[in-house]
Parts: structure tokens; sequence; C-alpha cells
């Protein structure tokens, strides 16, 4: 397929649908159908199991598994992205990545305690074949889209990345809820247990399957001019690292954006990854049934409101510009974390998932956008958003070990939660630092 010119509509929306693709991996996998078949594996275990000889909660477990995989992903990703510049061929990265998890998706339809160090393997290679996939996937932006056009293709693909995992997830819901429809077999325990197996199965698949037409219209990657790759390569990664953060102490705007970006993401995400689990032991639901039906509700809840929370998050920072929205977005979620440590019932978590929802959208395109003005003219632009990403992903690593921490010393994430506050109160104390810069206004 030949290149199309950078702005094409065609190509800004085969961008933006790959969201459509990778985006029922965070909503089935990580937040959704397997936390709660996850949950379901330790009914008859008190929440805990025996790892390396250490007695350790379920939520405390994946938090570390979690936060090691993303450490993993933040050590490699800038390399990774260098080479990718350097070579030409972003799209090469981004499909290994992206078949890595999608493969690792189908893995999970496997998963049990009895084999848990090679089930929790499949769940450590999906998180970093999503998280990976998107170092190339966002480093696109800049190339393909002008300035002017960025909030609103960012906003695009998380829409579109919204949307199409709720159609997926609502499938999902009605297999769990009503297997004999589909087909599955057993008690309804059993079925439903099979019909979560399933879905992990069709994640991979949709991943896949879907990404294929943004595949066919991106462009190799912003080299026009291919290198092969040598041993004298795997350094020169770490040389364009380098060259980014010298580039940084030049752009005070974009360094003083990153800290804030890092402080404040590291509580969303792990809010994101840990919601569900919290759902399942805080909400004193009335049965199994209401609860695996609640919480997906609530998952959906927070889906289909976060579309119309990215339009009007854009809306707003074509207003008042994006620091300053930024700042708004965080205030409001200081005000989220302090809530749910008083949240008991199922009808203040899905008041919570709703509010949840209008802000999470947002702050997630928005950050993405904000940072891709701040760039400067460079084709190197894997490189820096690199630094985007290793930001993003270290504070989930700080975030998840904070929330696993206190959730294995207290038996309790609510003060987890509470804590996560207070990396929103800085991240609006590091906002307000950023320079006034005319591409924010």
């Amino acid at each position: 397929m030949a290149d199309l010119p950078k702005g094409s509509k065609k190509l800004l929306n085969a961008w933006a649908f790959y969201d459509w693709a990778n985006s029922v991996y965070p909503l089935v996998i990580s937040s959704a159908v397997f936390p709660i078949f996850y949950e379901a594996l330790f009914s008859d275990s008190n929440h805990y199991i025996s790892v390396f000889g250490f007695s350790v909660k379920n939520s405390a477990l994946i938090s570390f598994v979690t936060a090691f995989a993303f450490l993993v992903v933040a050590l490699i990703s800038p390399l990774l992205s260098g080479i990718s510049d350097y070579v030409g061929n972003k799209k090469a990265f981004m499909k290994f990545f992206c078949y890595l998890g999608a493969l690792s998706c189908v893995g999970l339809y496997w998963f049990s305690l009895e084999n848990i160090y090679i089930s929790l393997l499949f769940y450590f290679l999906g998180l970093i074949g999503f998280w990976g996939s998107l170092v190339f996937y966002n480093s696109y932006l800049p190339d393909i889209a002008f300035v002017e056009q960025q909030d609103e293709t960012s906003a695009k693909g998380y829409s579109y990345g919204y949307a199409g995992s709720v159609i997926l997830l609502i499938v999902n819901l009605a297999m769990i809820m009503m297997p004999d429809i589909f087909g599955i077999s057993g008690t309804k325990g059993e079925a439903a247990m099979k019909a979560m197996r399933y879905s992990f199965i069709m994640v991979g698949i949709w991943w896949i399957v879907f990404s294929q037409y943004t595949y066919y219209y991106l462009p190799k990657g912003s080299m026009s001019a291919e290198r092969k790759v040598s041993k004298a390569l795997v350094f020169n990664g770490f040389k364009e690292l380098k060259k980014v953060w010298h580039l940084l102490e030049e752009n005070s705007a974009l360094k003083k954006y990153l800290v804030s970006f890092f402080v404040y993401s590291m509580a969303v995400q792990t809010v994101m990854l840990i919601a569900t689990y919290f759902g399942a032991q805080e909400i004193t639901w009335a049965s199994k049934s209401e609860s695996t039906t609640g919480l997906i509700i609530c998952i959906l809840l927070i889906q289909l409101v976060a579309i119309v929370g990215a339009v009007l998050t854009s809306k707003a920072s074509e207003k008042f510009g994006n620091i300053s929205t930024l700042i708004v977005i965080n205030c409001f979620w200081v005000l989220l974390c302090a809530a749910a440590y008083f949240i008991t019932l199922p009808i203040h978590f899905y008041i919570m998932a709703g509010l949840v929802g209008l802000v999470m959208g947002g702050i997630q395109a928005l950050s993405r956008s904000t940072y891709s003005k701040l760039l400067p003219e460079t084709e190197d632009t894997a490189s820096f958003f690199s630094f985007f990403d290793v930001s993003e992903k270290i504070g989930i690593v700080i975030g998840m070990l904070v929330y696993g921490i206190i959730d294995q010393i207290t038996g309790s994430p609510r003060f987890a939660i509470v804590f996560l506050g207070v990396f929103f109160i800085m991240g609006v104390v590091l906002l307000k630092r950023v320079p006034k810069n005319s591409a924010l206004d």
C-alpha cells in the first residue's frame, strides 16, 4: 500500500482504529473479565496463595506481577524505539508486540492455581505485548497528524477503543450470564468460568484481526532509508536516549510536563488496573452472581461514559488550554480517591464508576496529545515517545507496588486508594509549574 500523505483522513482513521483493535485487552483482561475470573479461582482459599514459599494475597500478587511487567517494558522500550527509528520500520516492532500480547491472551485460557507460575507468565507477557505495542503506536501520532489535528485524532482513537471494546465485553457478558445459549455446558458456575476462558481467546483473535486495517495503511516508519541492525546498533539505542534527555534539558515546558505526567499517571493507571479487584473485595454484593454482573456493568459504564469524557475534554482543551484542563481533571481525581475510601454498597460503586469514566478517557487522550504538541521538530519521534511511555511505566511500577504492599500488609486496599490521591495533588502542583506555551493554548 502506497503511503498516504500526512494529515490524510484515511490515514488518521487507520491509526485511530488500532485503539479499536487493542482496547479489548485493557477492558476484558485488565479491567473486567480476567479480574473476576482470577477472584473466582480463590473463592475457597481466603484470597491467599503460597508463591515462592510466601503466603501472598491474590490481589497483591497480581499487583507485583503487573509492576514487574511494566518495569521490563520501561527498560526495553527506549532501546527498541531507538532501534525502530534508526532502522525505519516502527510497524514491524509494533506488530511483534501486538502478536505477543494477543497470543498470550489466548494462553490465559489455561490459567489455573495448580499451574500458577506458567499462568502468571501468560499474564506477564500479555502486559508486555500490549504496552510494548503502544510505544510504537503512540509515536506515530506526530508522524501522521499535524499539530492542529492531534487532539482530535488522539480523542478519536480512545473513542474507537472504548466503543469497540464495549462491544466485545457485552458479548462476553452474555456468554457468562447465559452460557446455555452459547452452547457452553456444565453447572452454572462451571459454565461461567468456561465462558470467561473463551473470552480470553476472543480477545486475542479480535486484537490480531482488527489490527490488520491499521497495519495496511500505516507507513513503515518516519525514516526514508532502511538500515541493517548491527551489534553497534544496540548501543545506539542508549545514545538516542541520551540525546533526547539533552533535548529535554533545552525544552523546559516539555520536561516539566513530563515530571507532572509521571506523578499523576501512576495514580490513573493504578486505579484502572485495580478497580475491579477493589470492587470484588470491598463492595458488599448480595451474591456471587450479582458481584459478577455488577462489576462488569460498572466497567461497561466506565467505558461508555469515557467516550463522552474524551470528547468533552478535547473541547475543553480547545477553549481553556491543555494544562488548565488537566489541572481541573486532576482535582476531580483527588475527590474521587477520597470518596472511594467510604464506599461499601453496589450503588456507591455504580456512581463512582460513572464519575471515573468521565475523567478516565479525558485525561488519557489529553495527556498523549499534550506531549505530542510539546515535541520539537524531529524525525526521531519514537525515541521521544519512549520517554513518555517510560514515565508512564515507571509510574505504574511505583503505583502498583504501593497498592500491593499496602494491600498485603493491611488486607484491604482502601488506604492504598487514599494514598493515590496524594499523587493527583502533586500532579496539580507540578502542572502549575509548566510554562505557558502557544501550542497548548
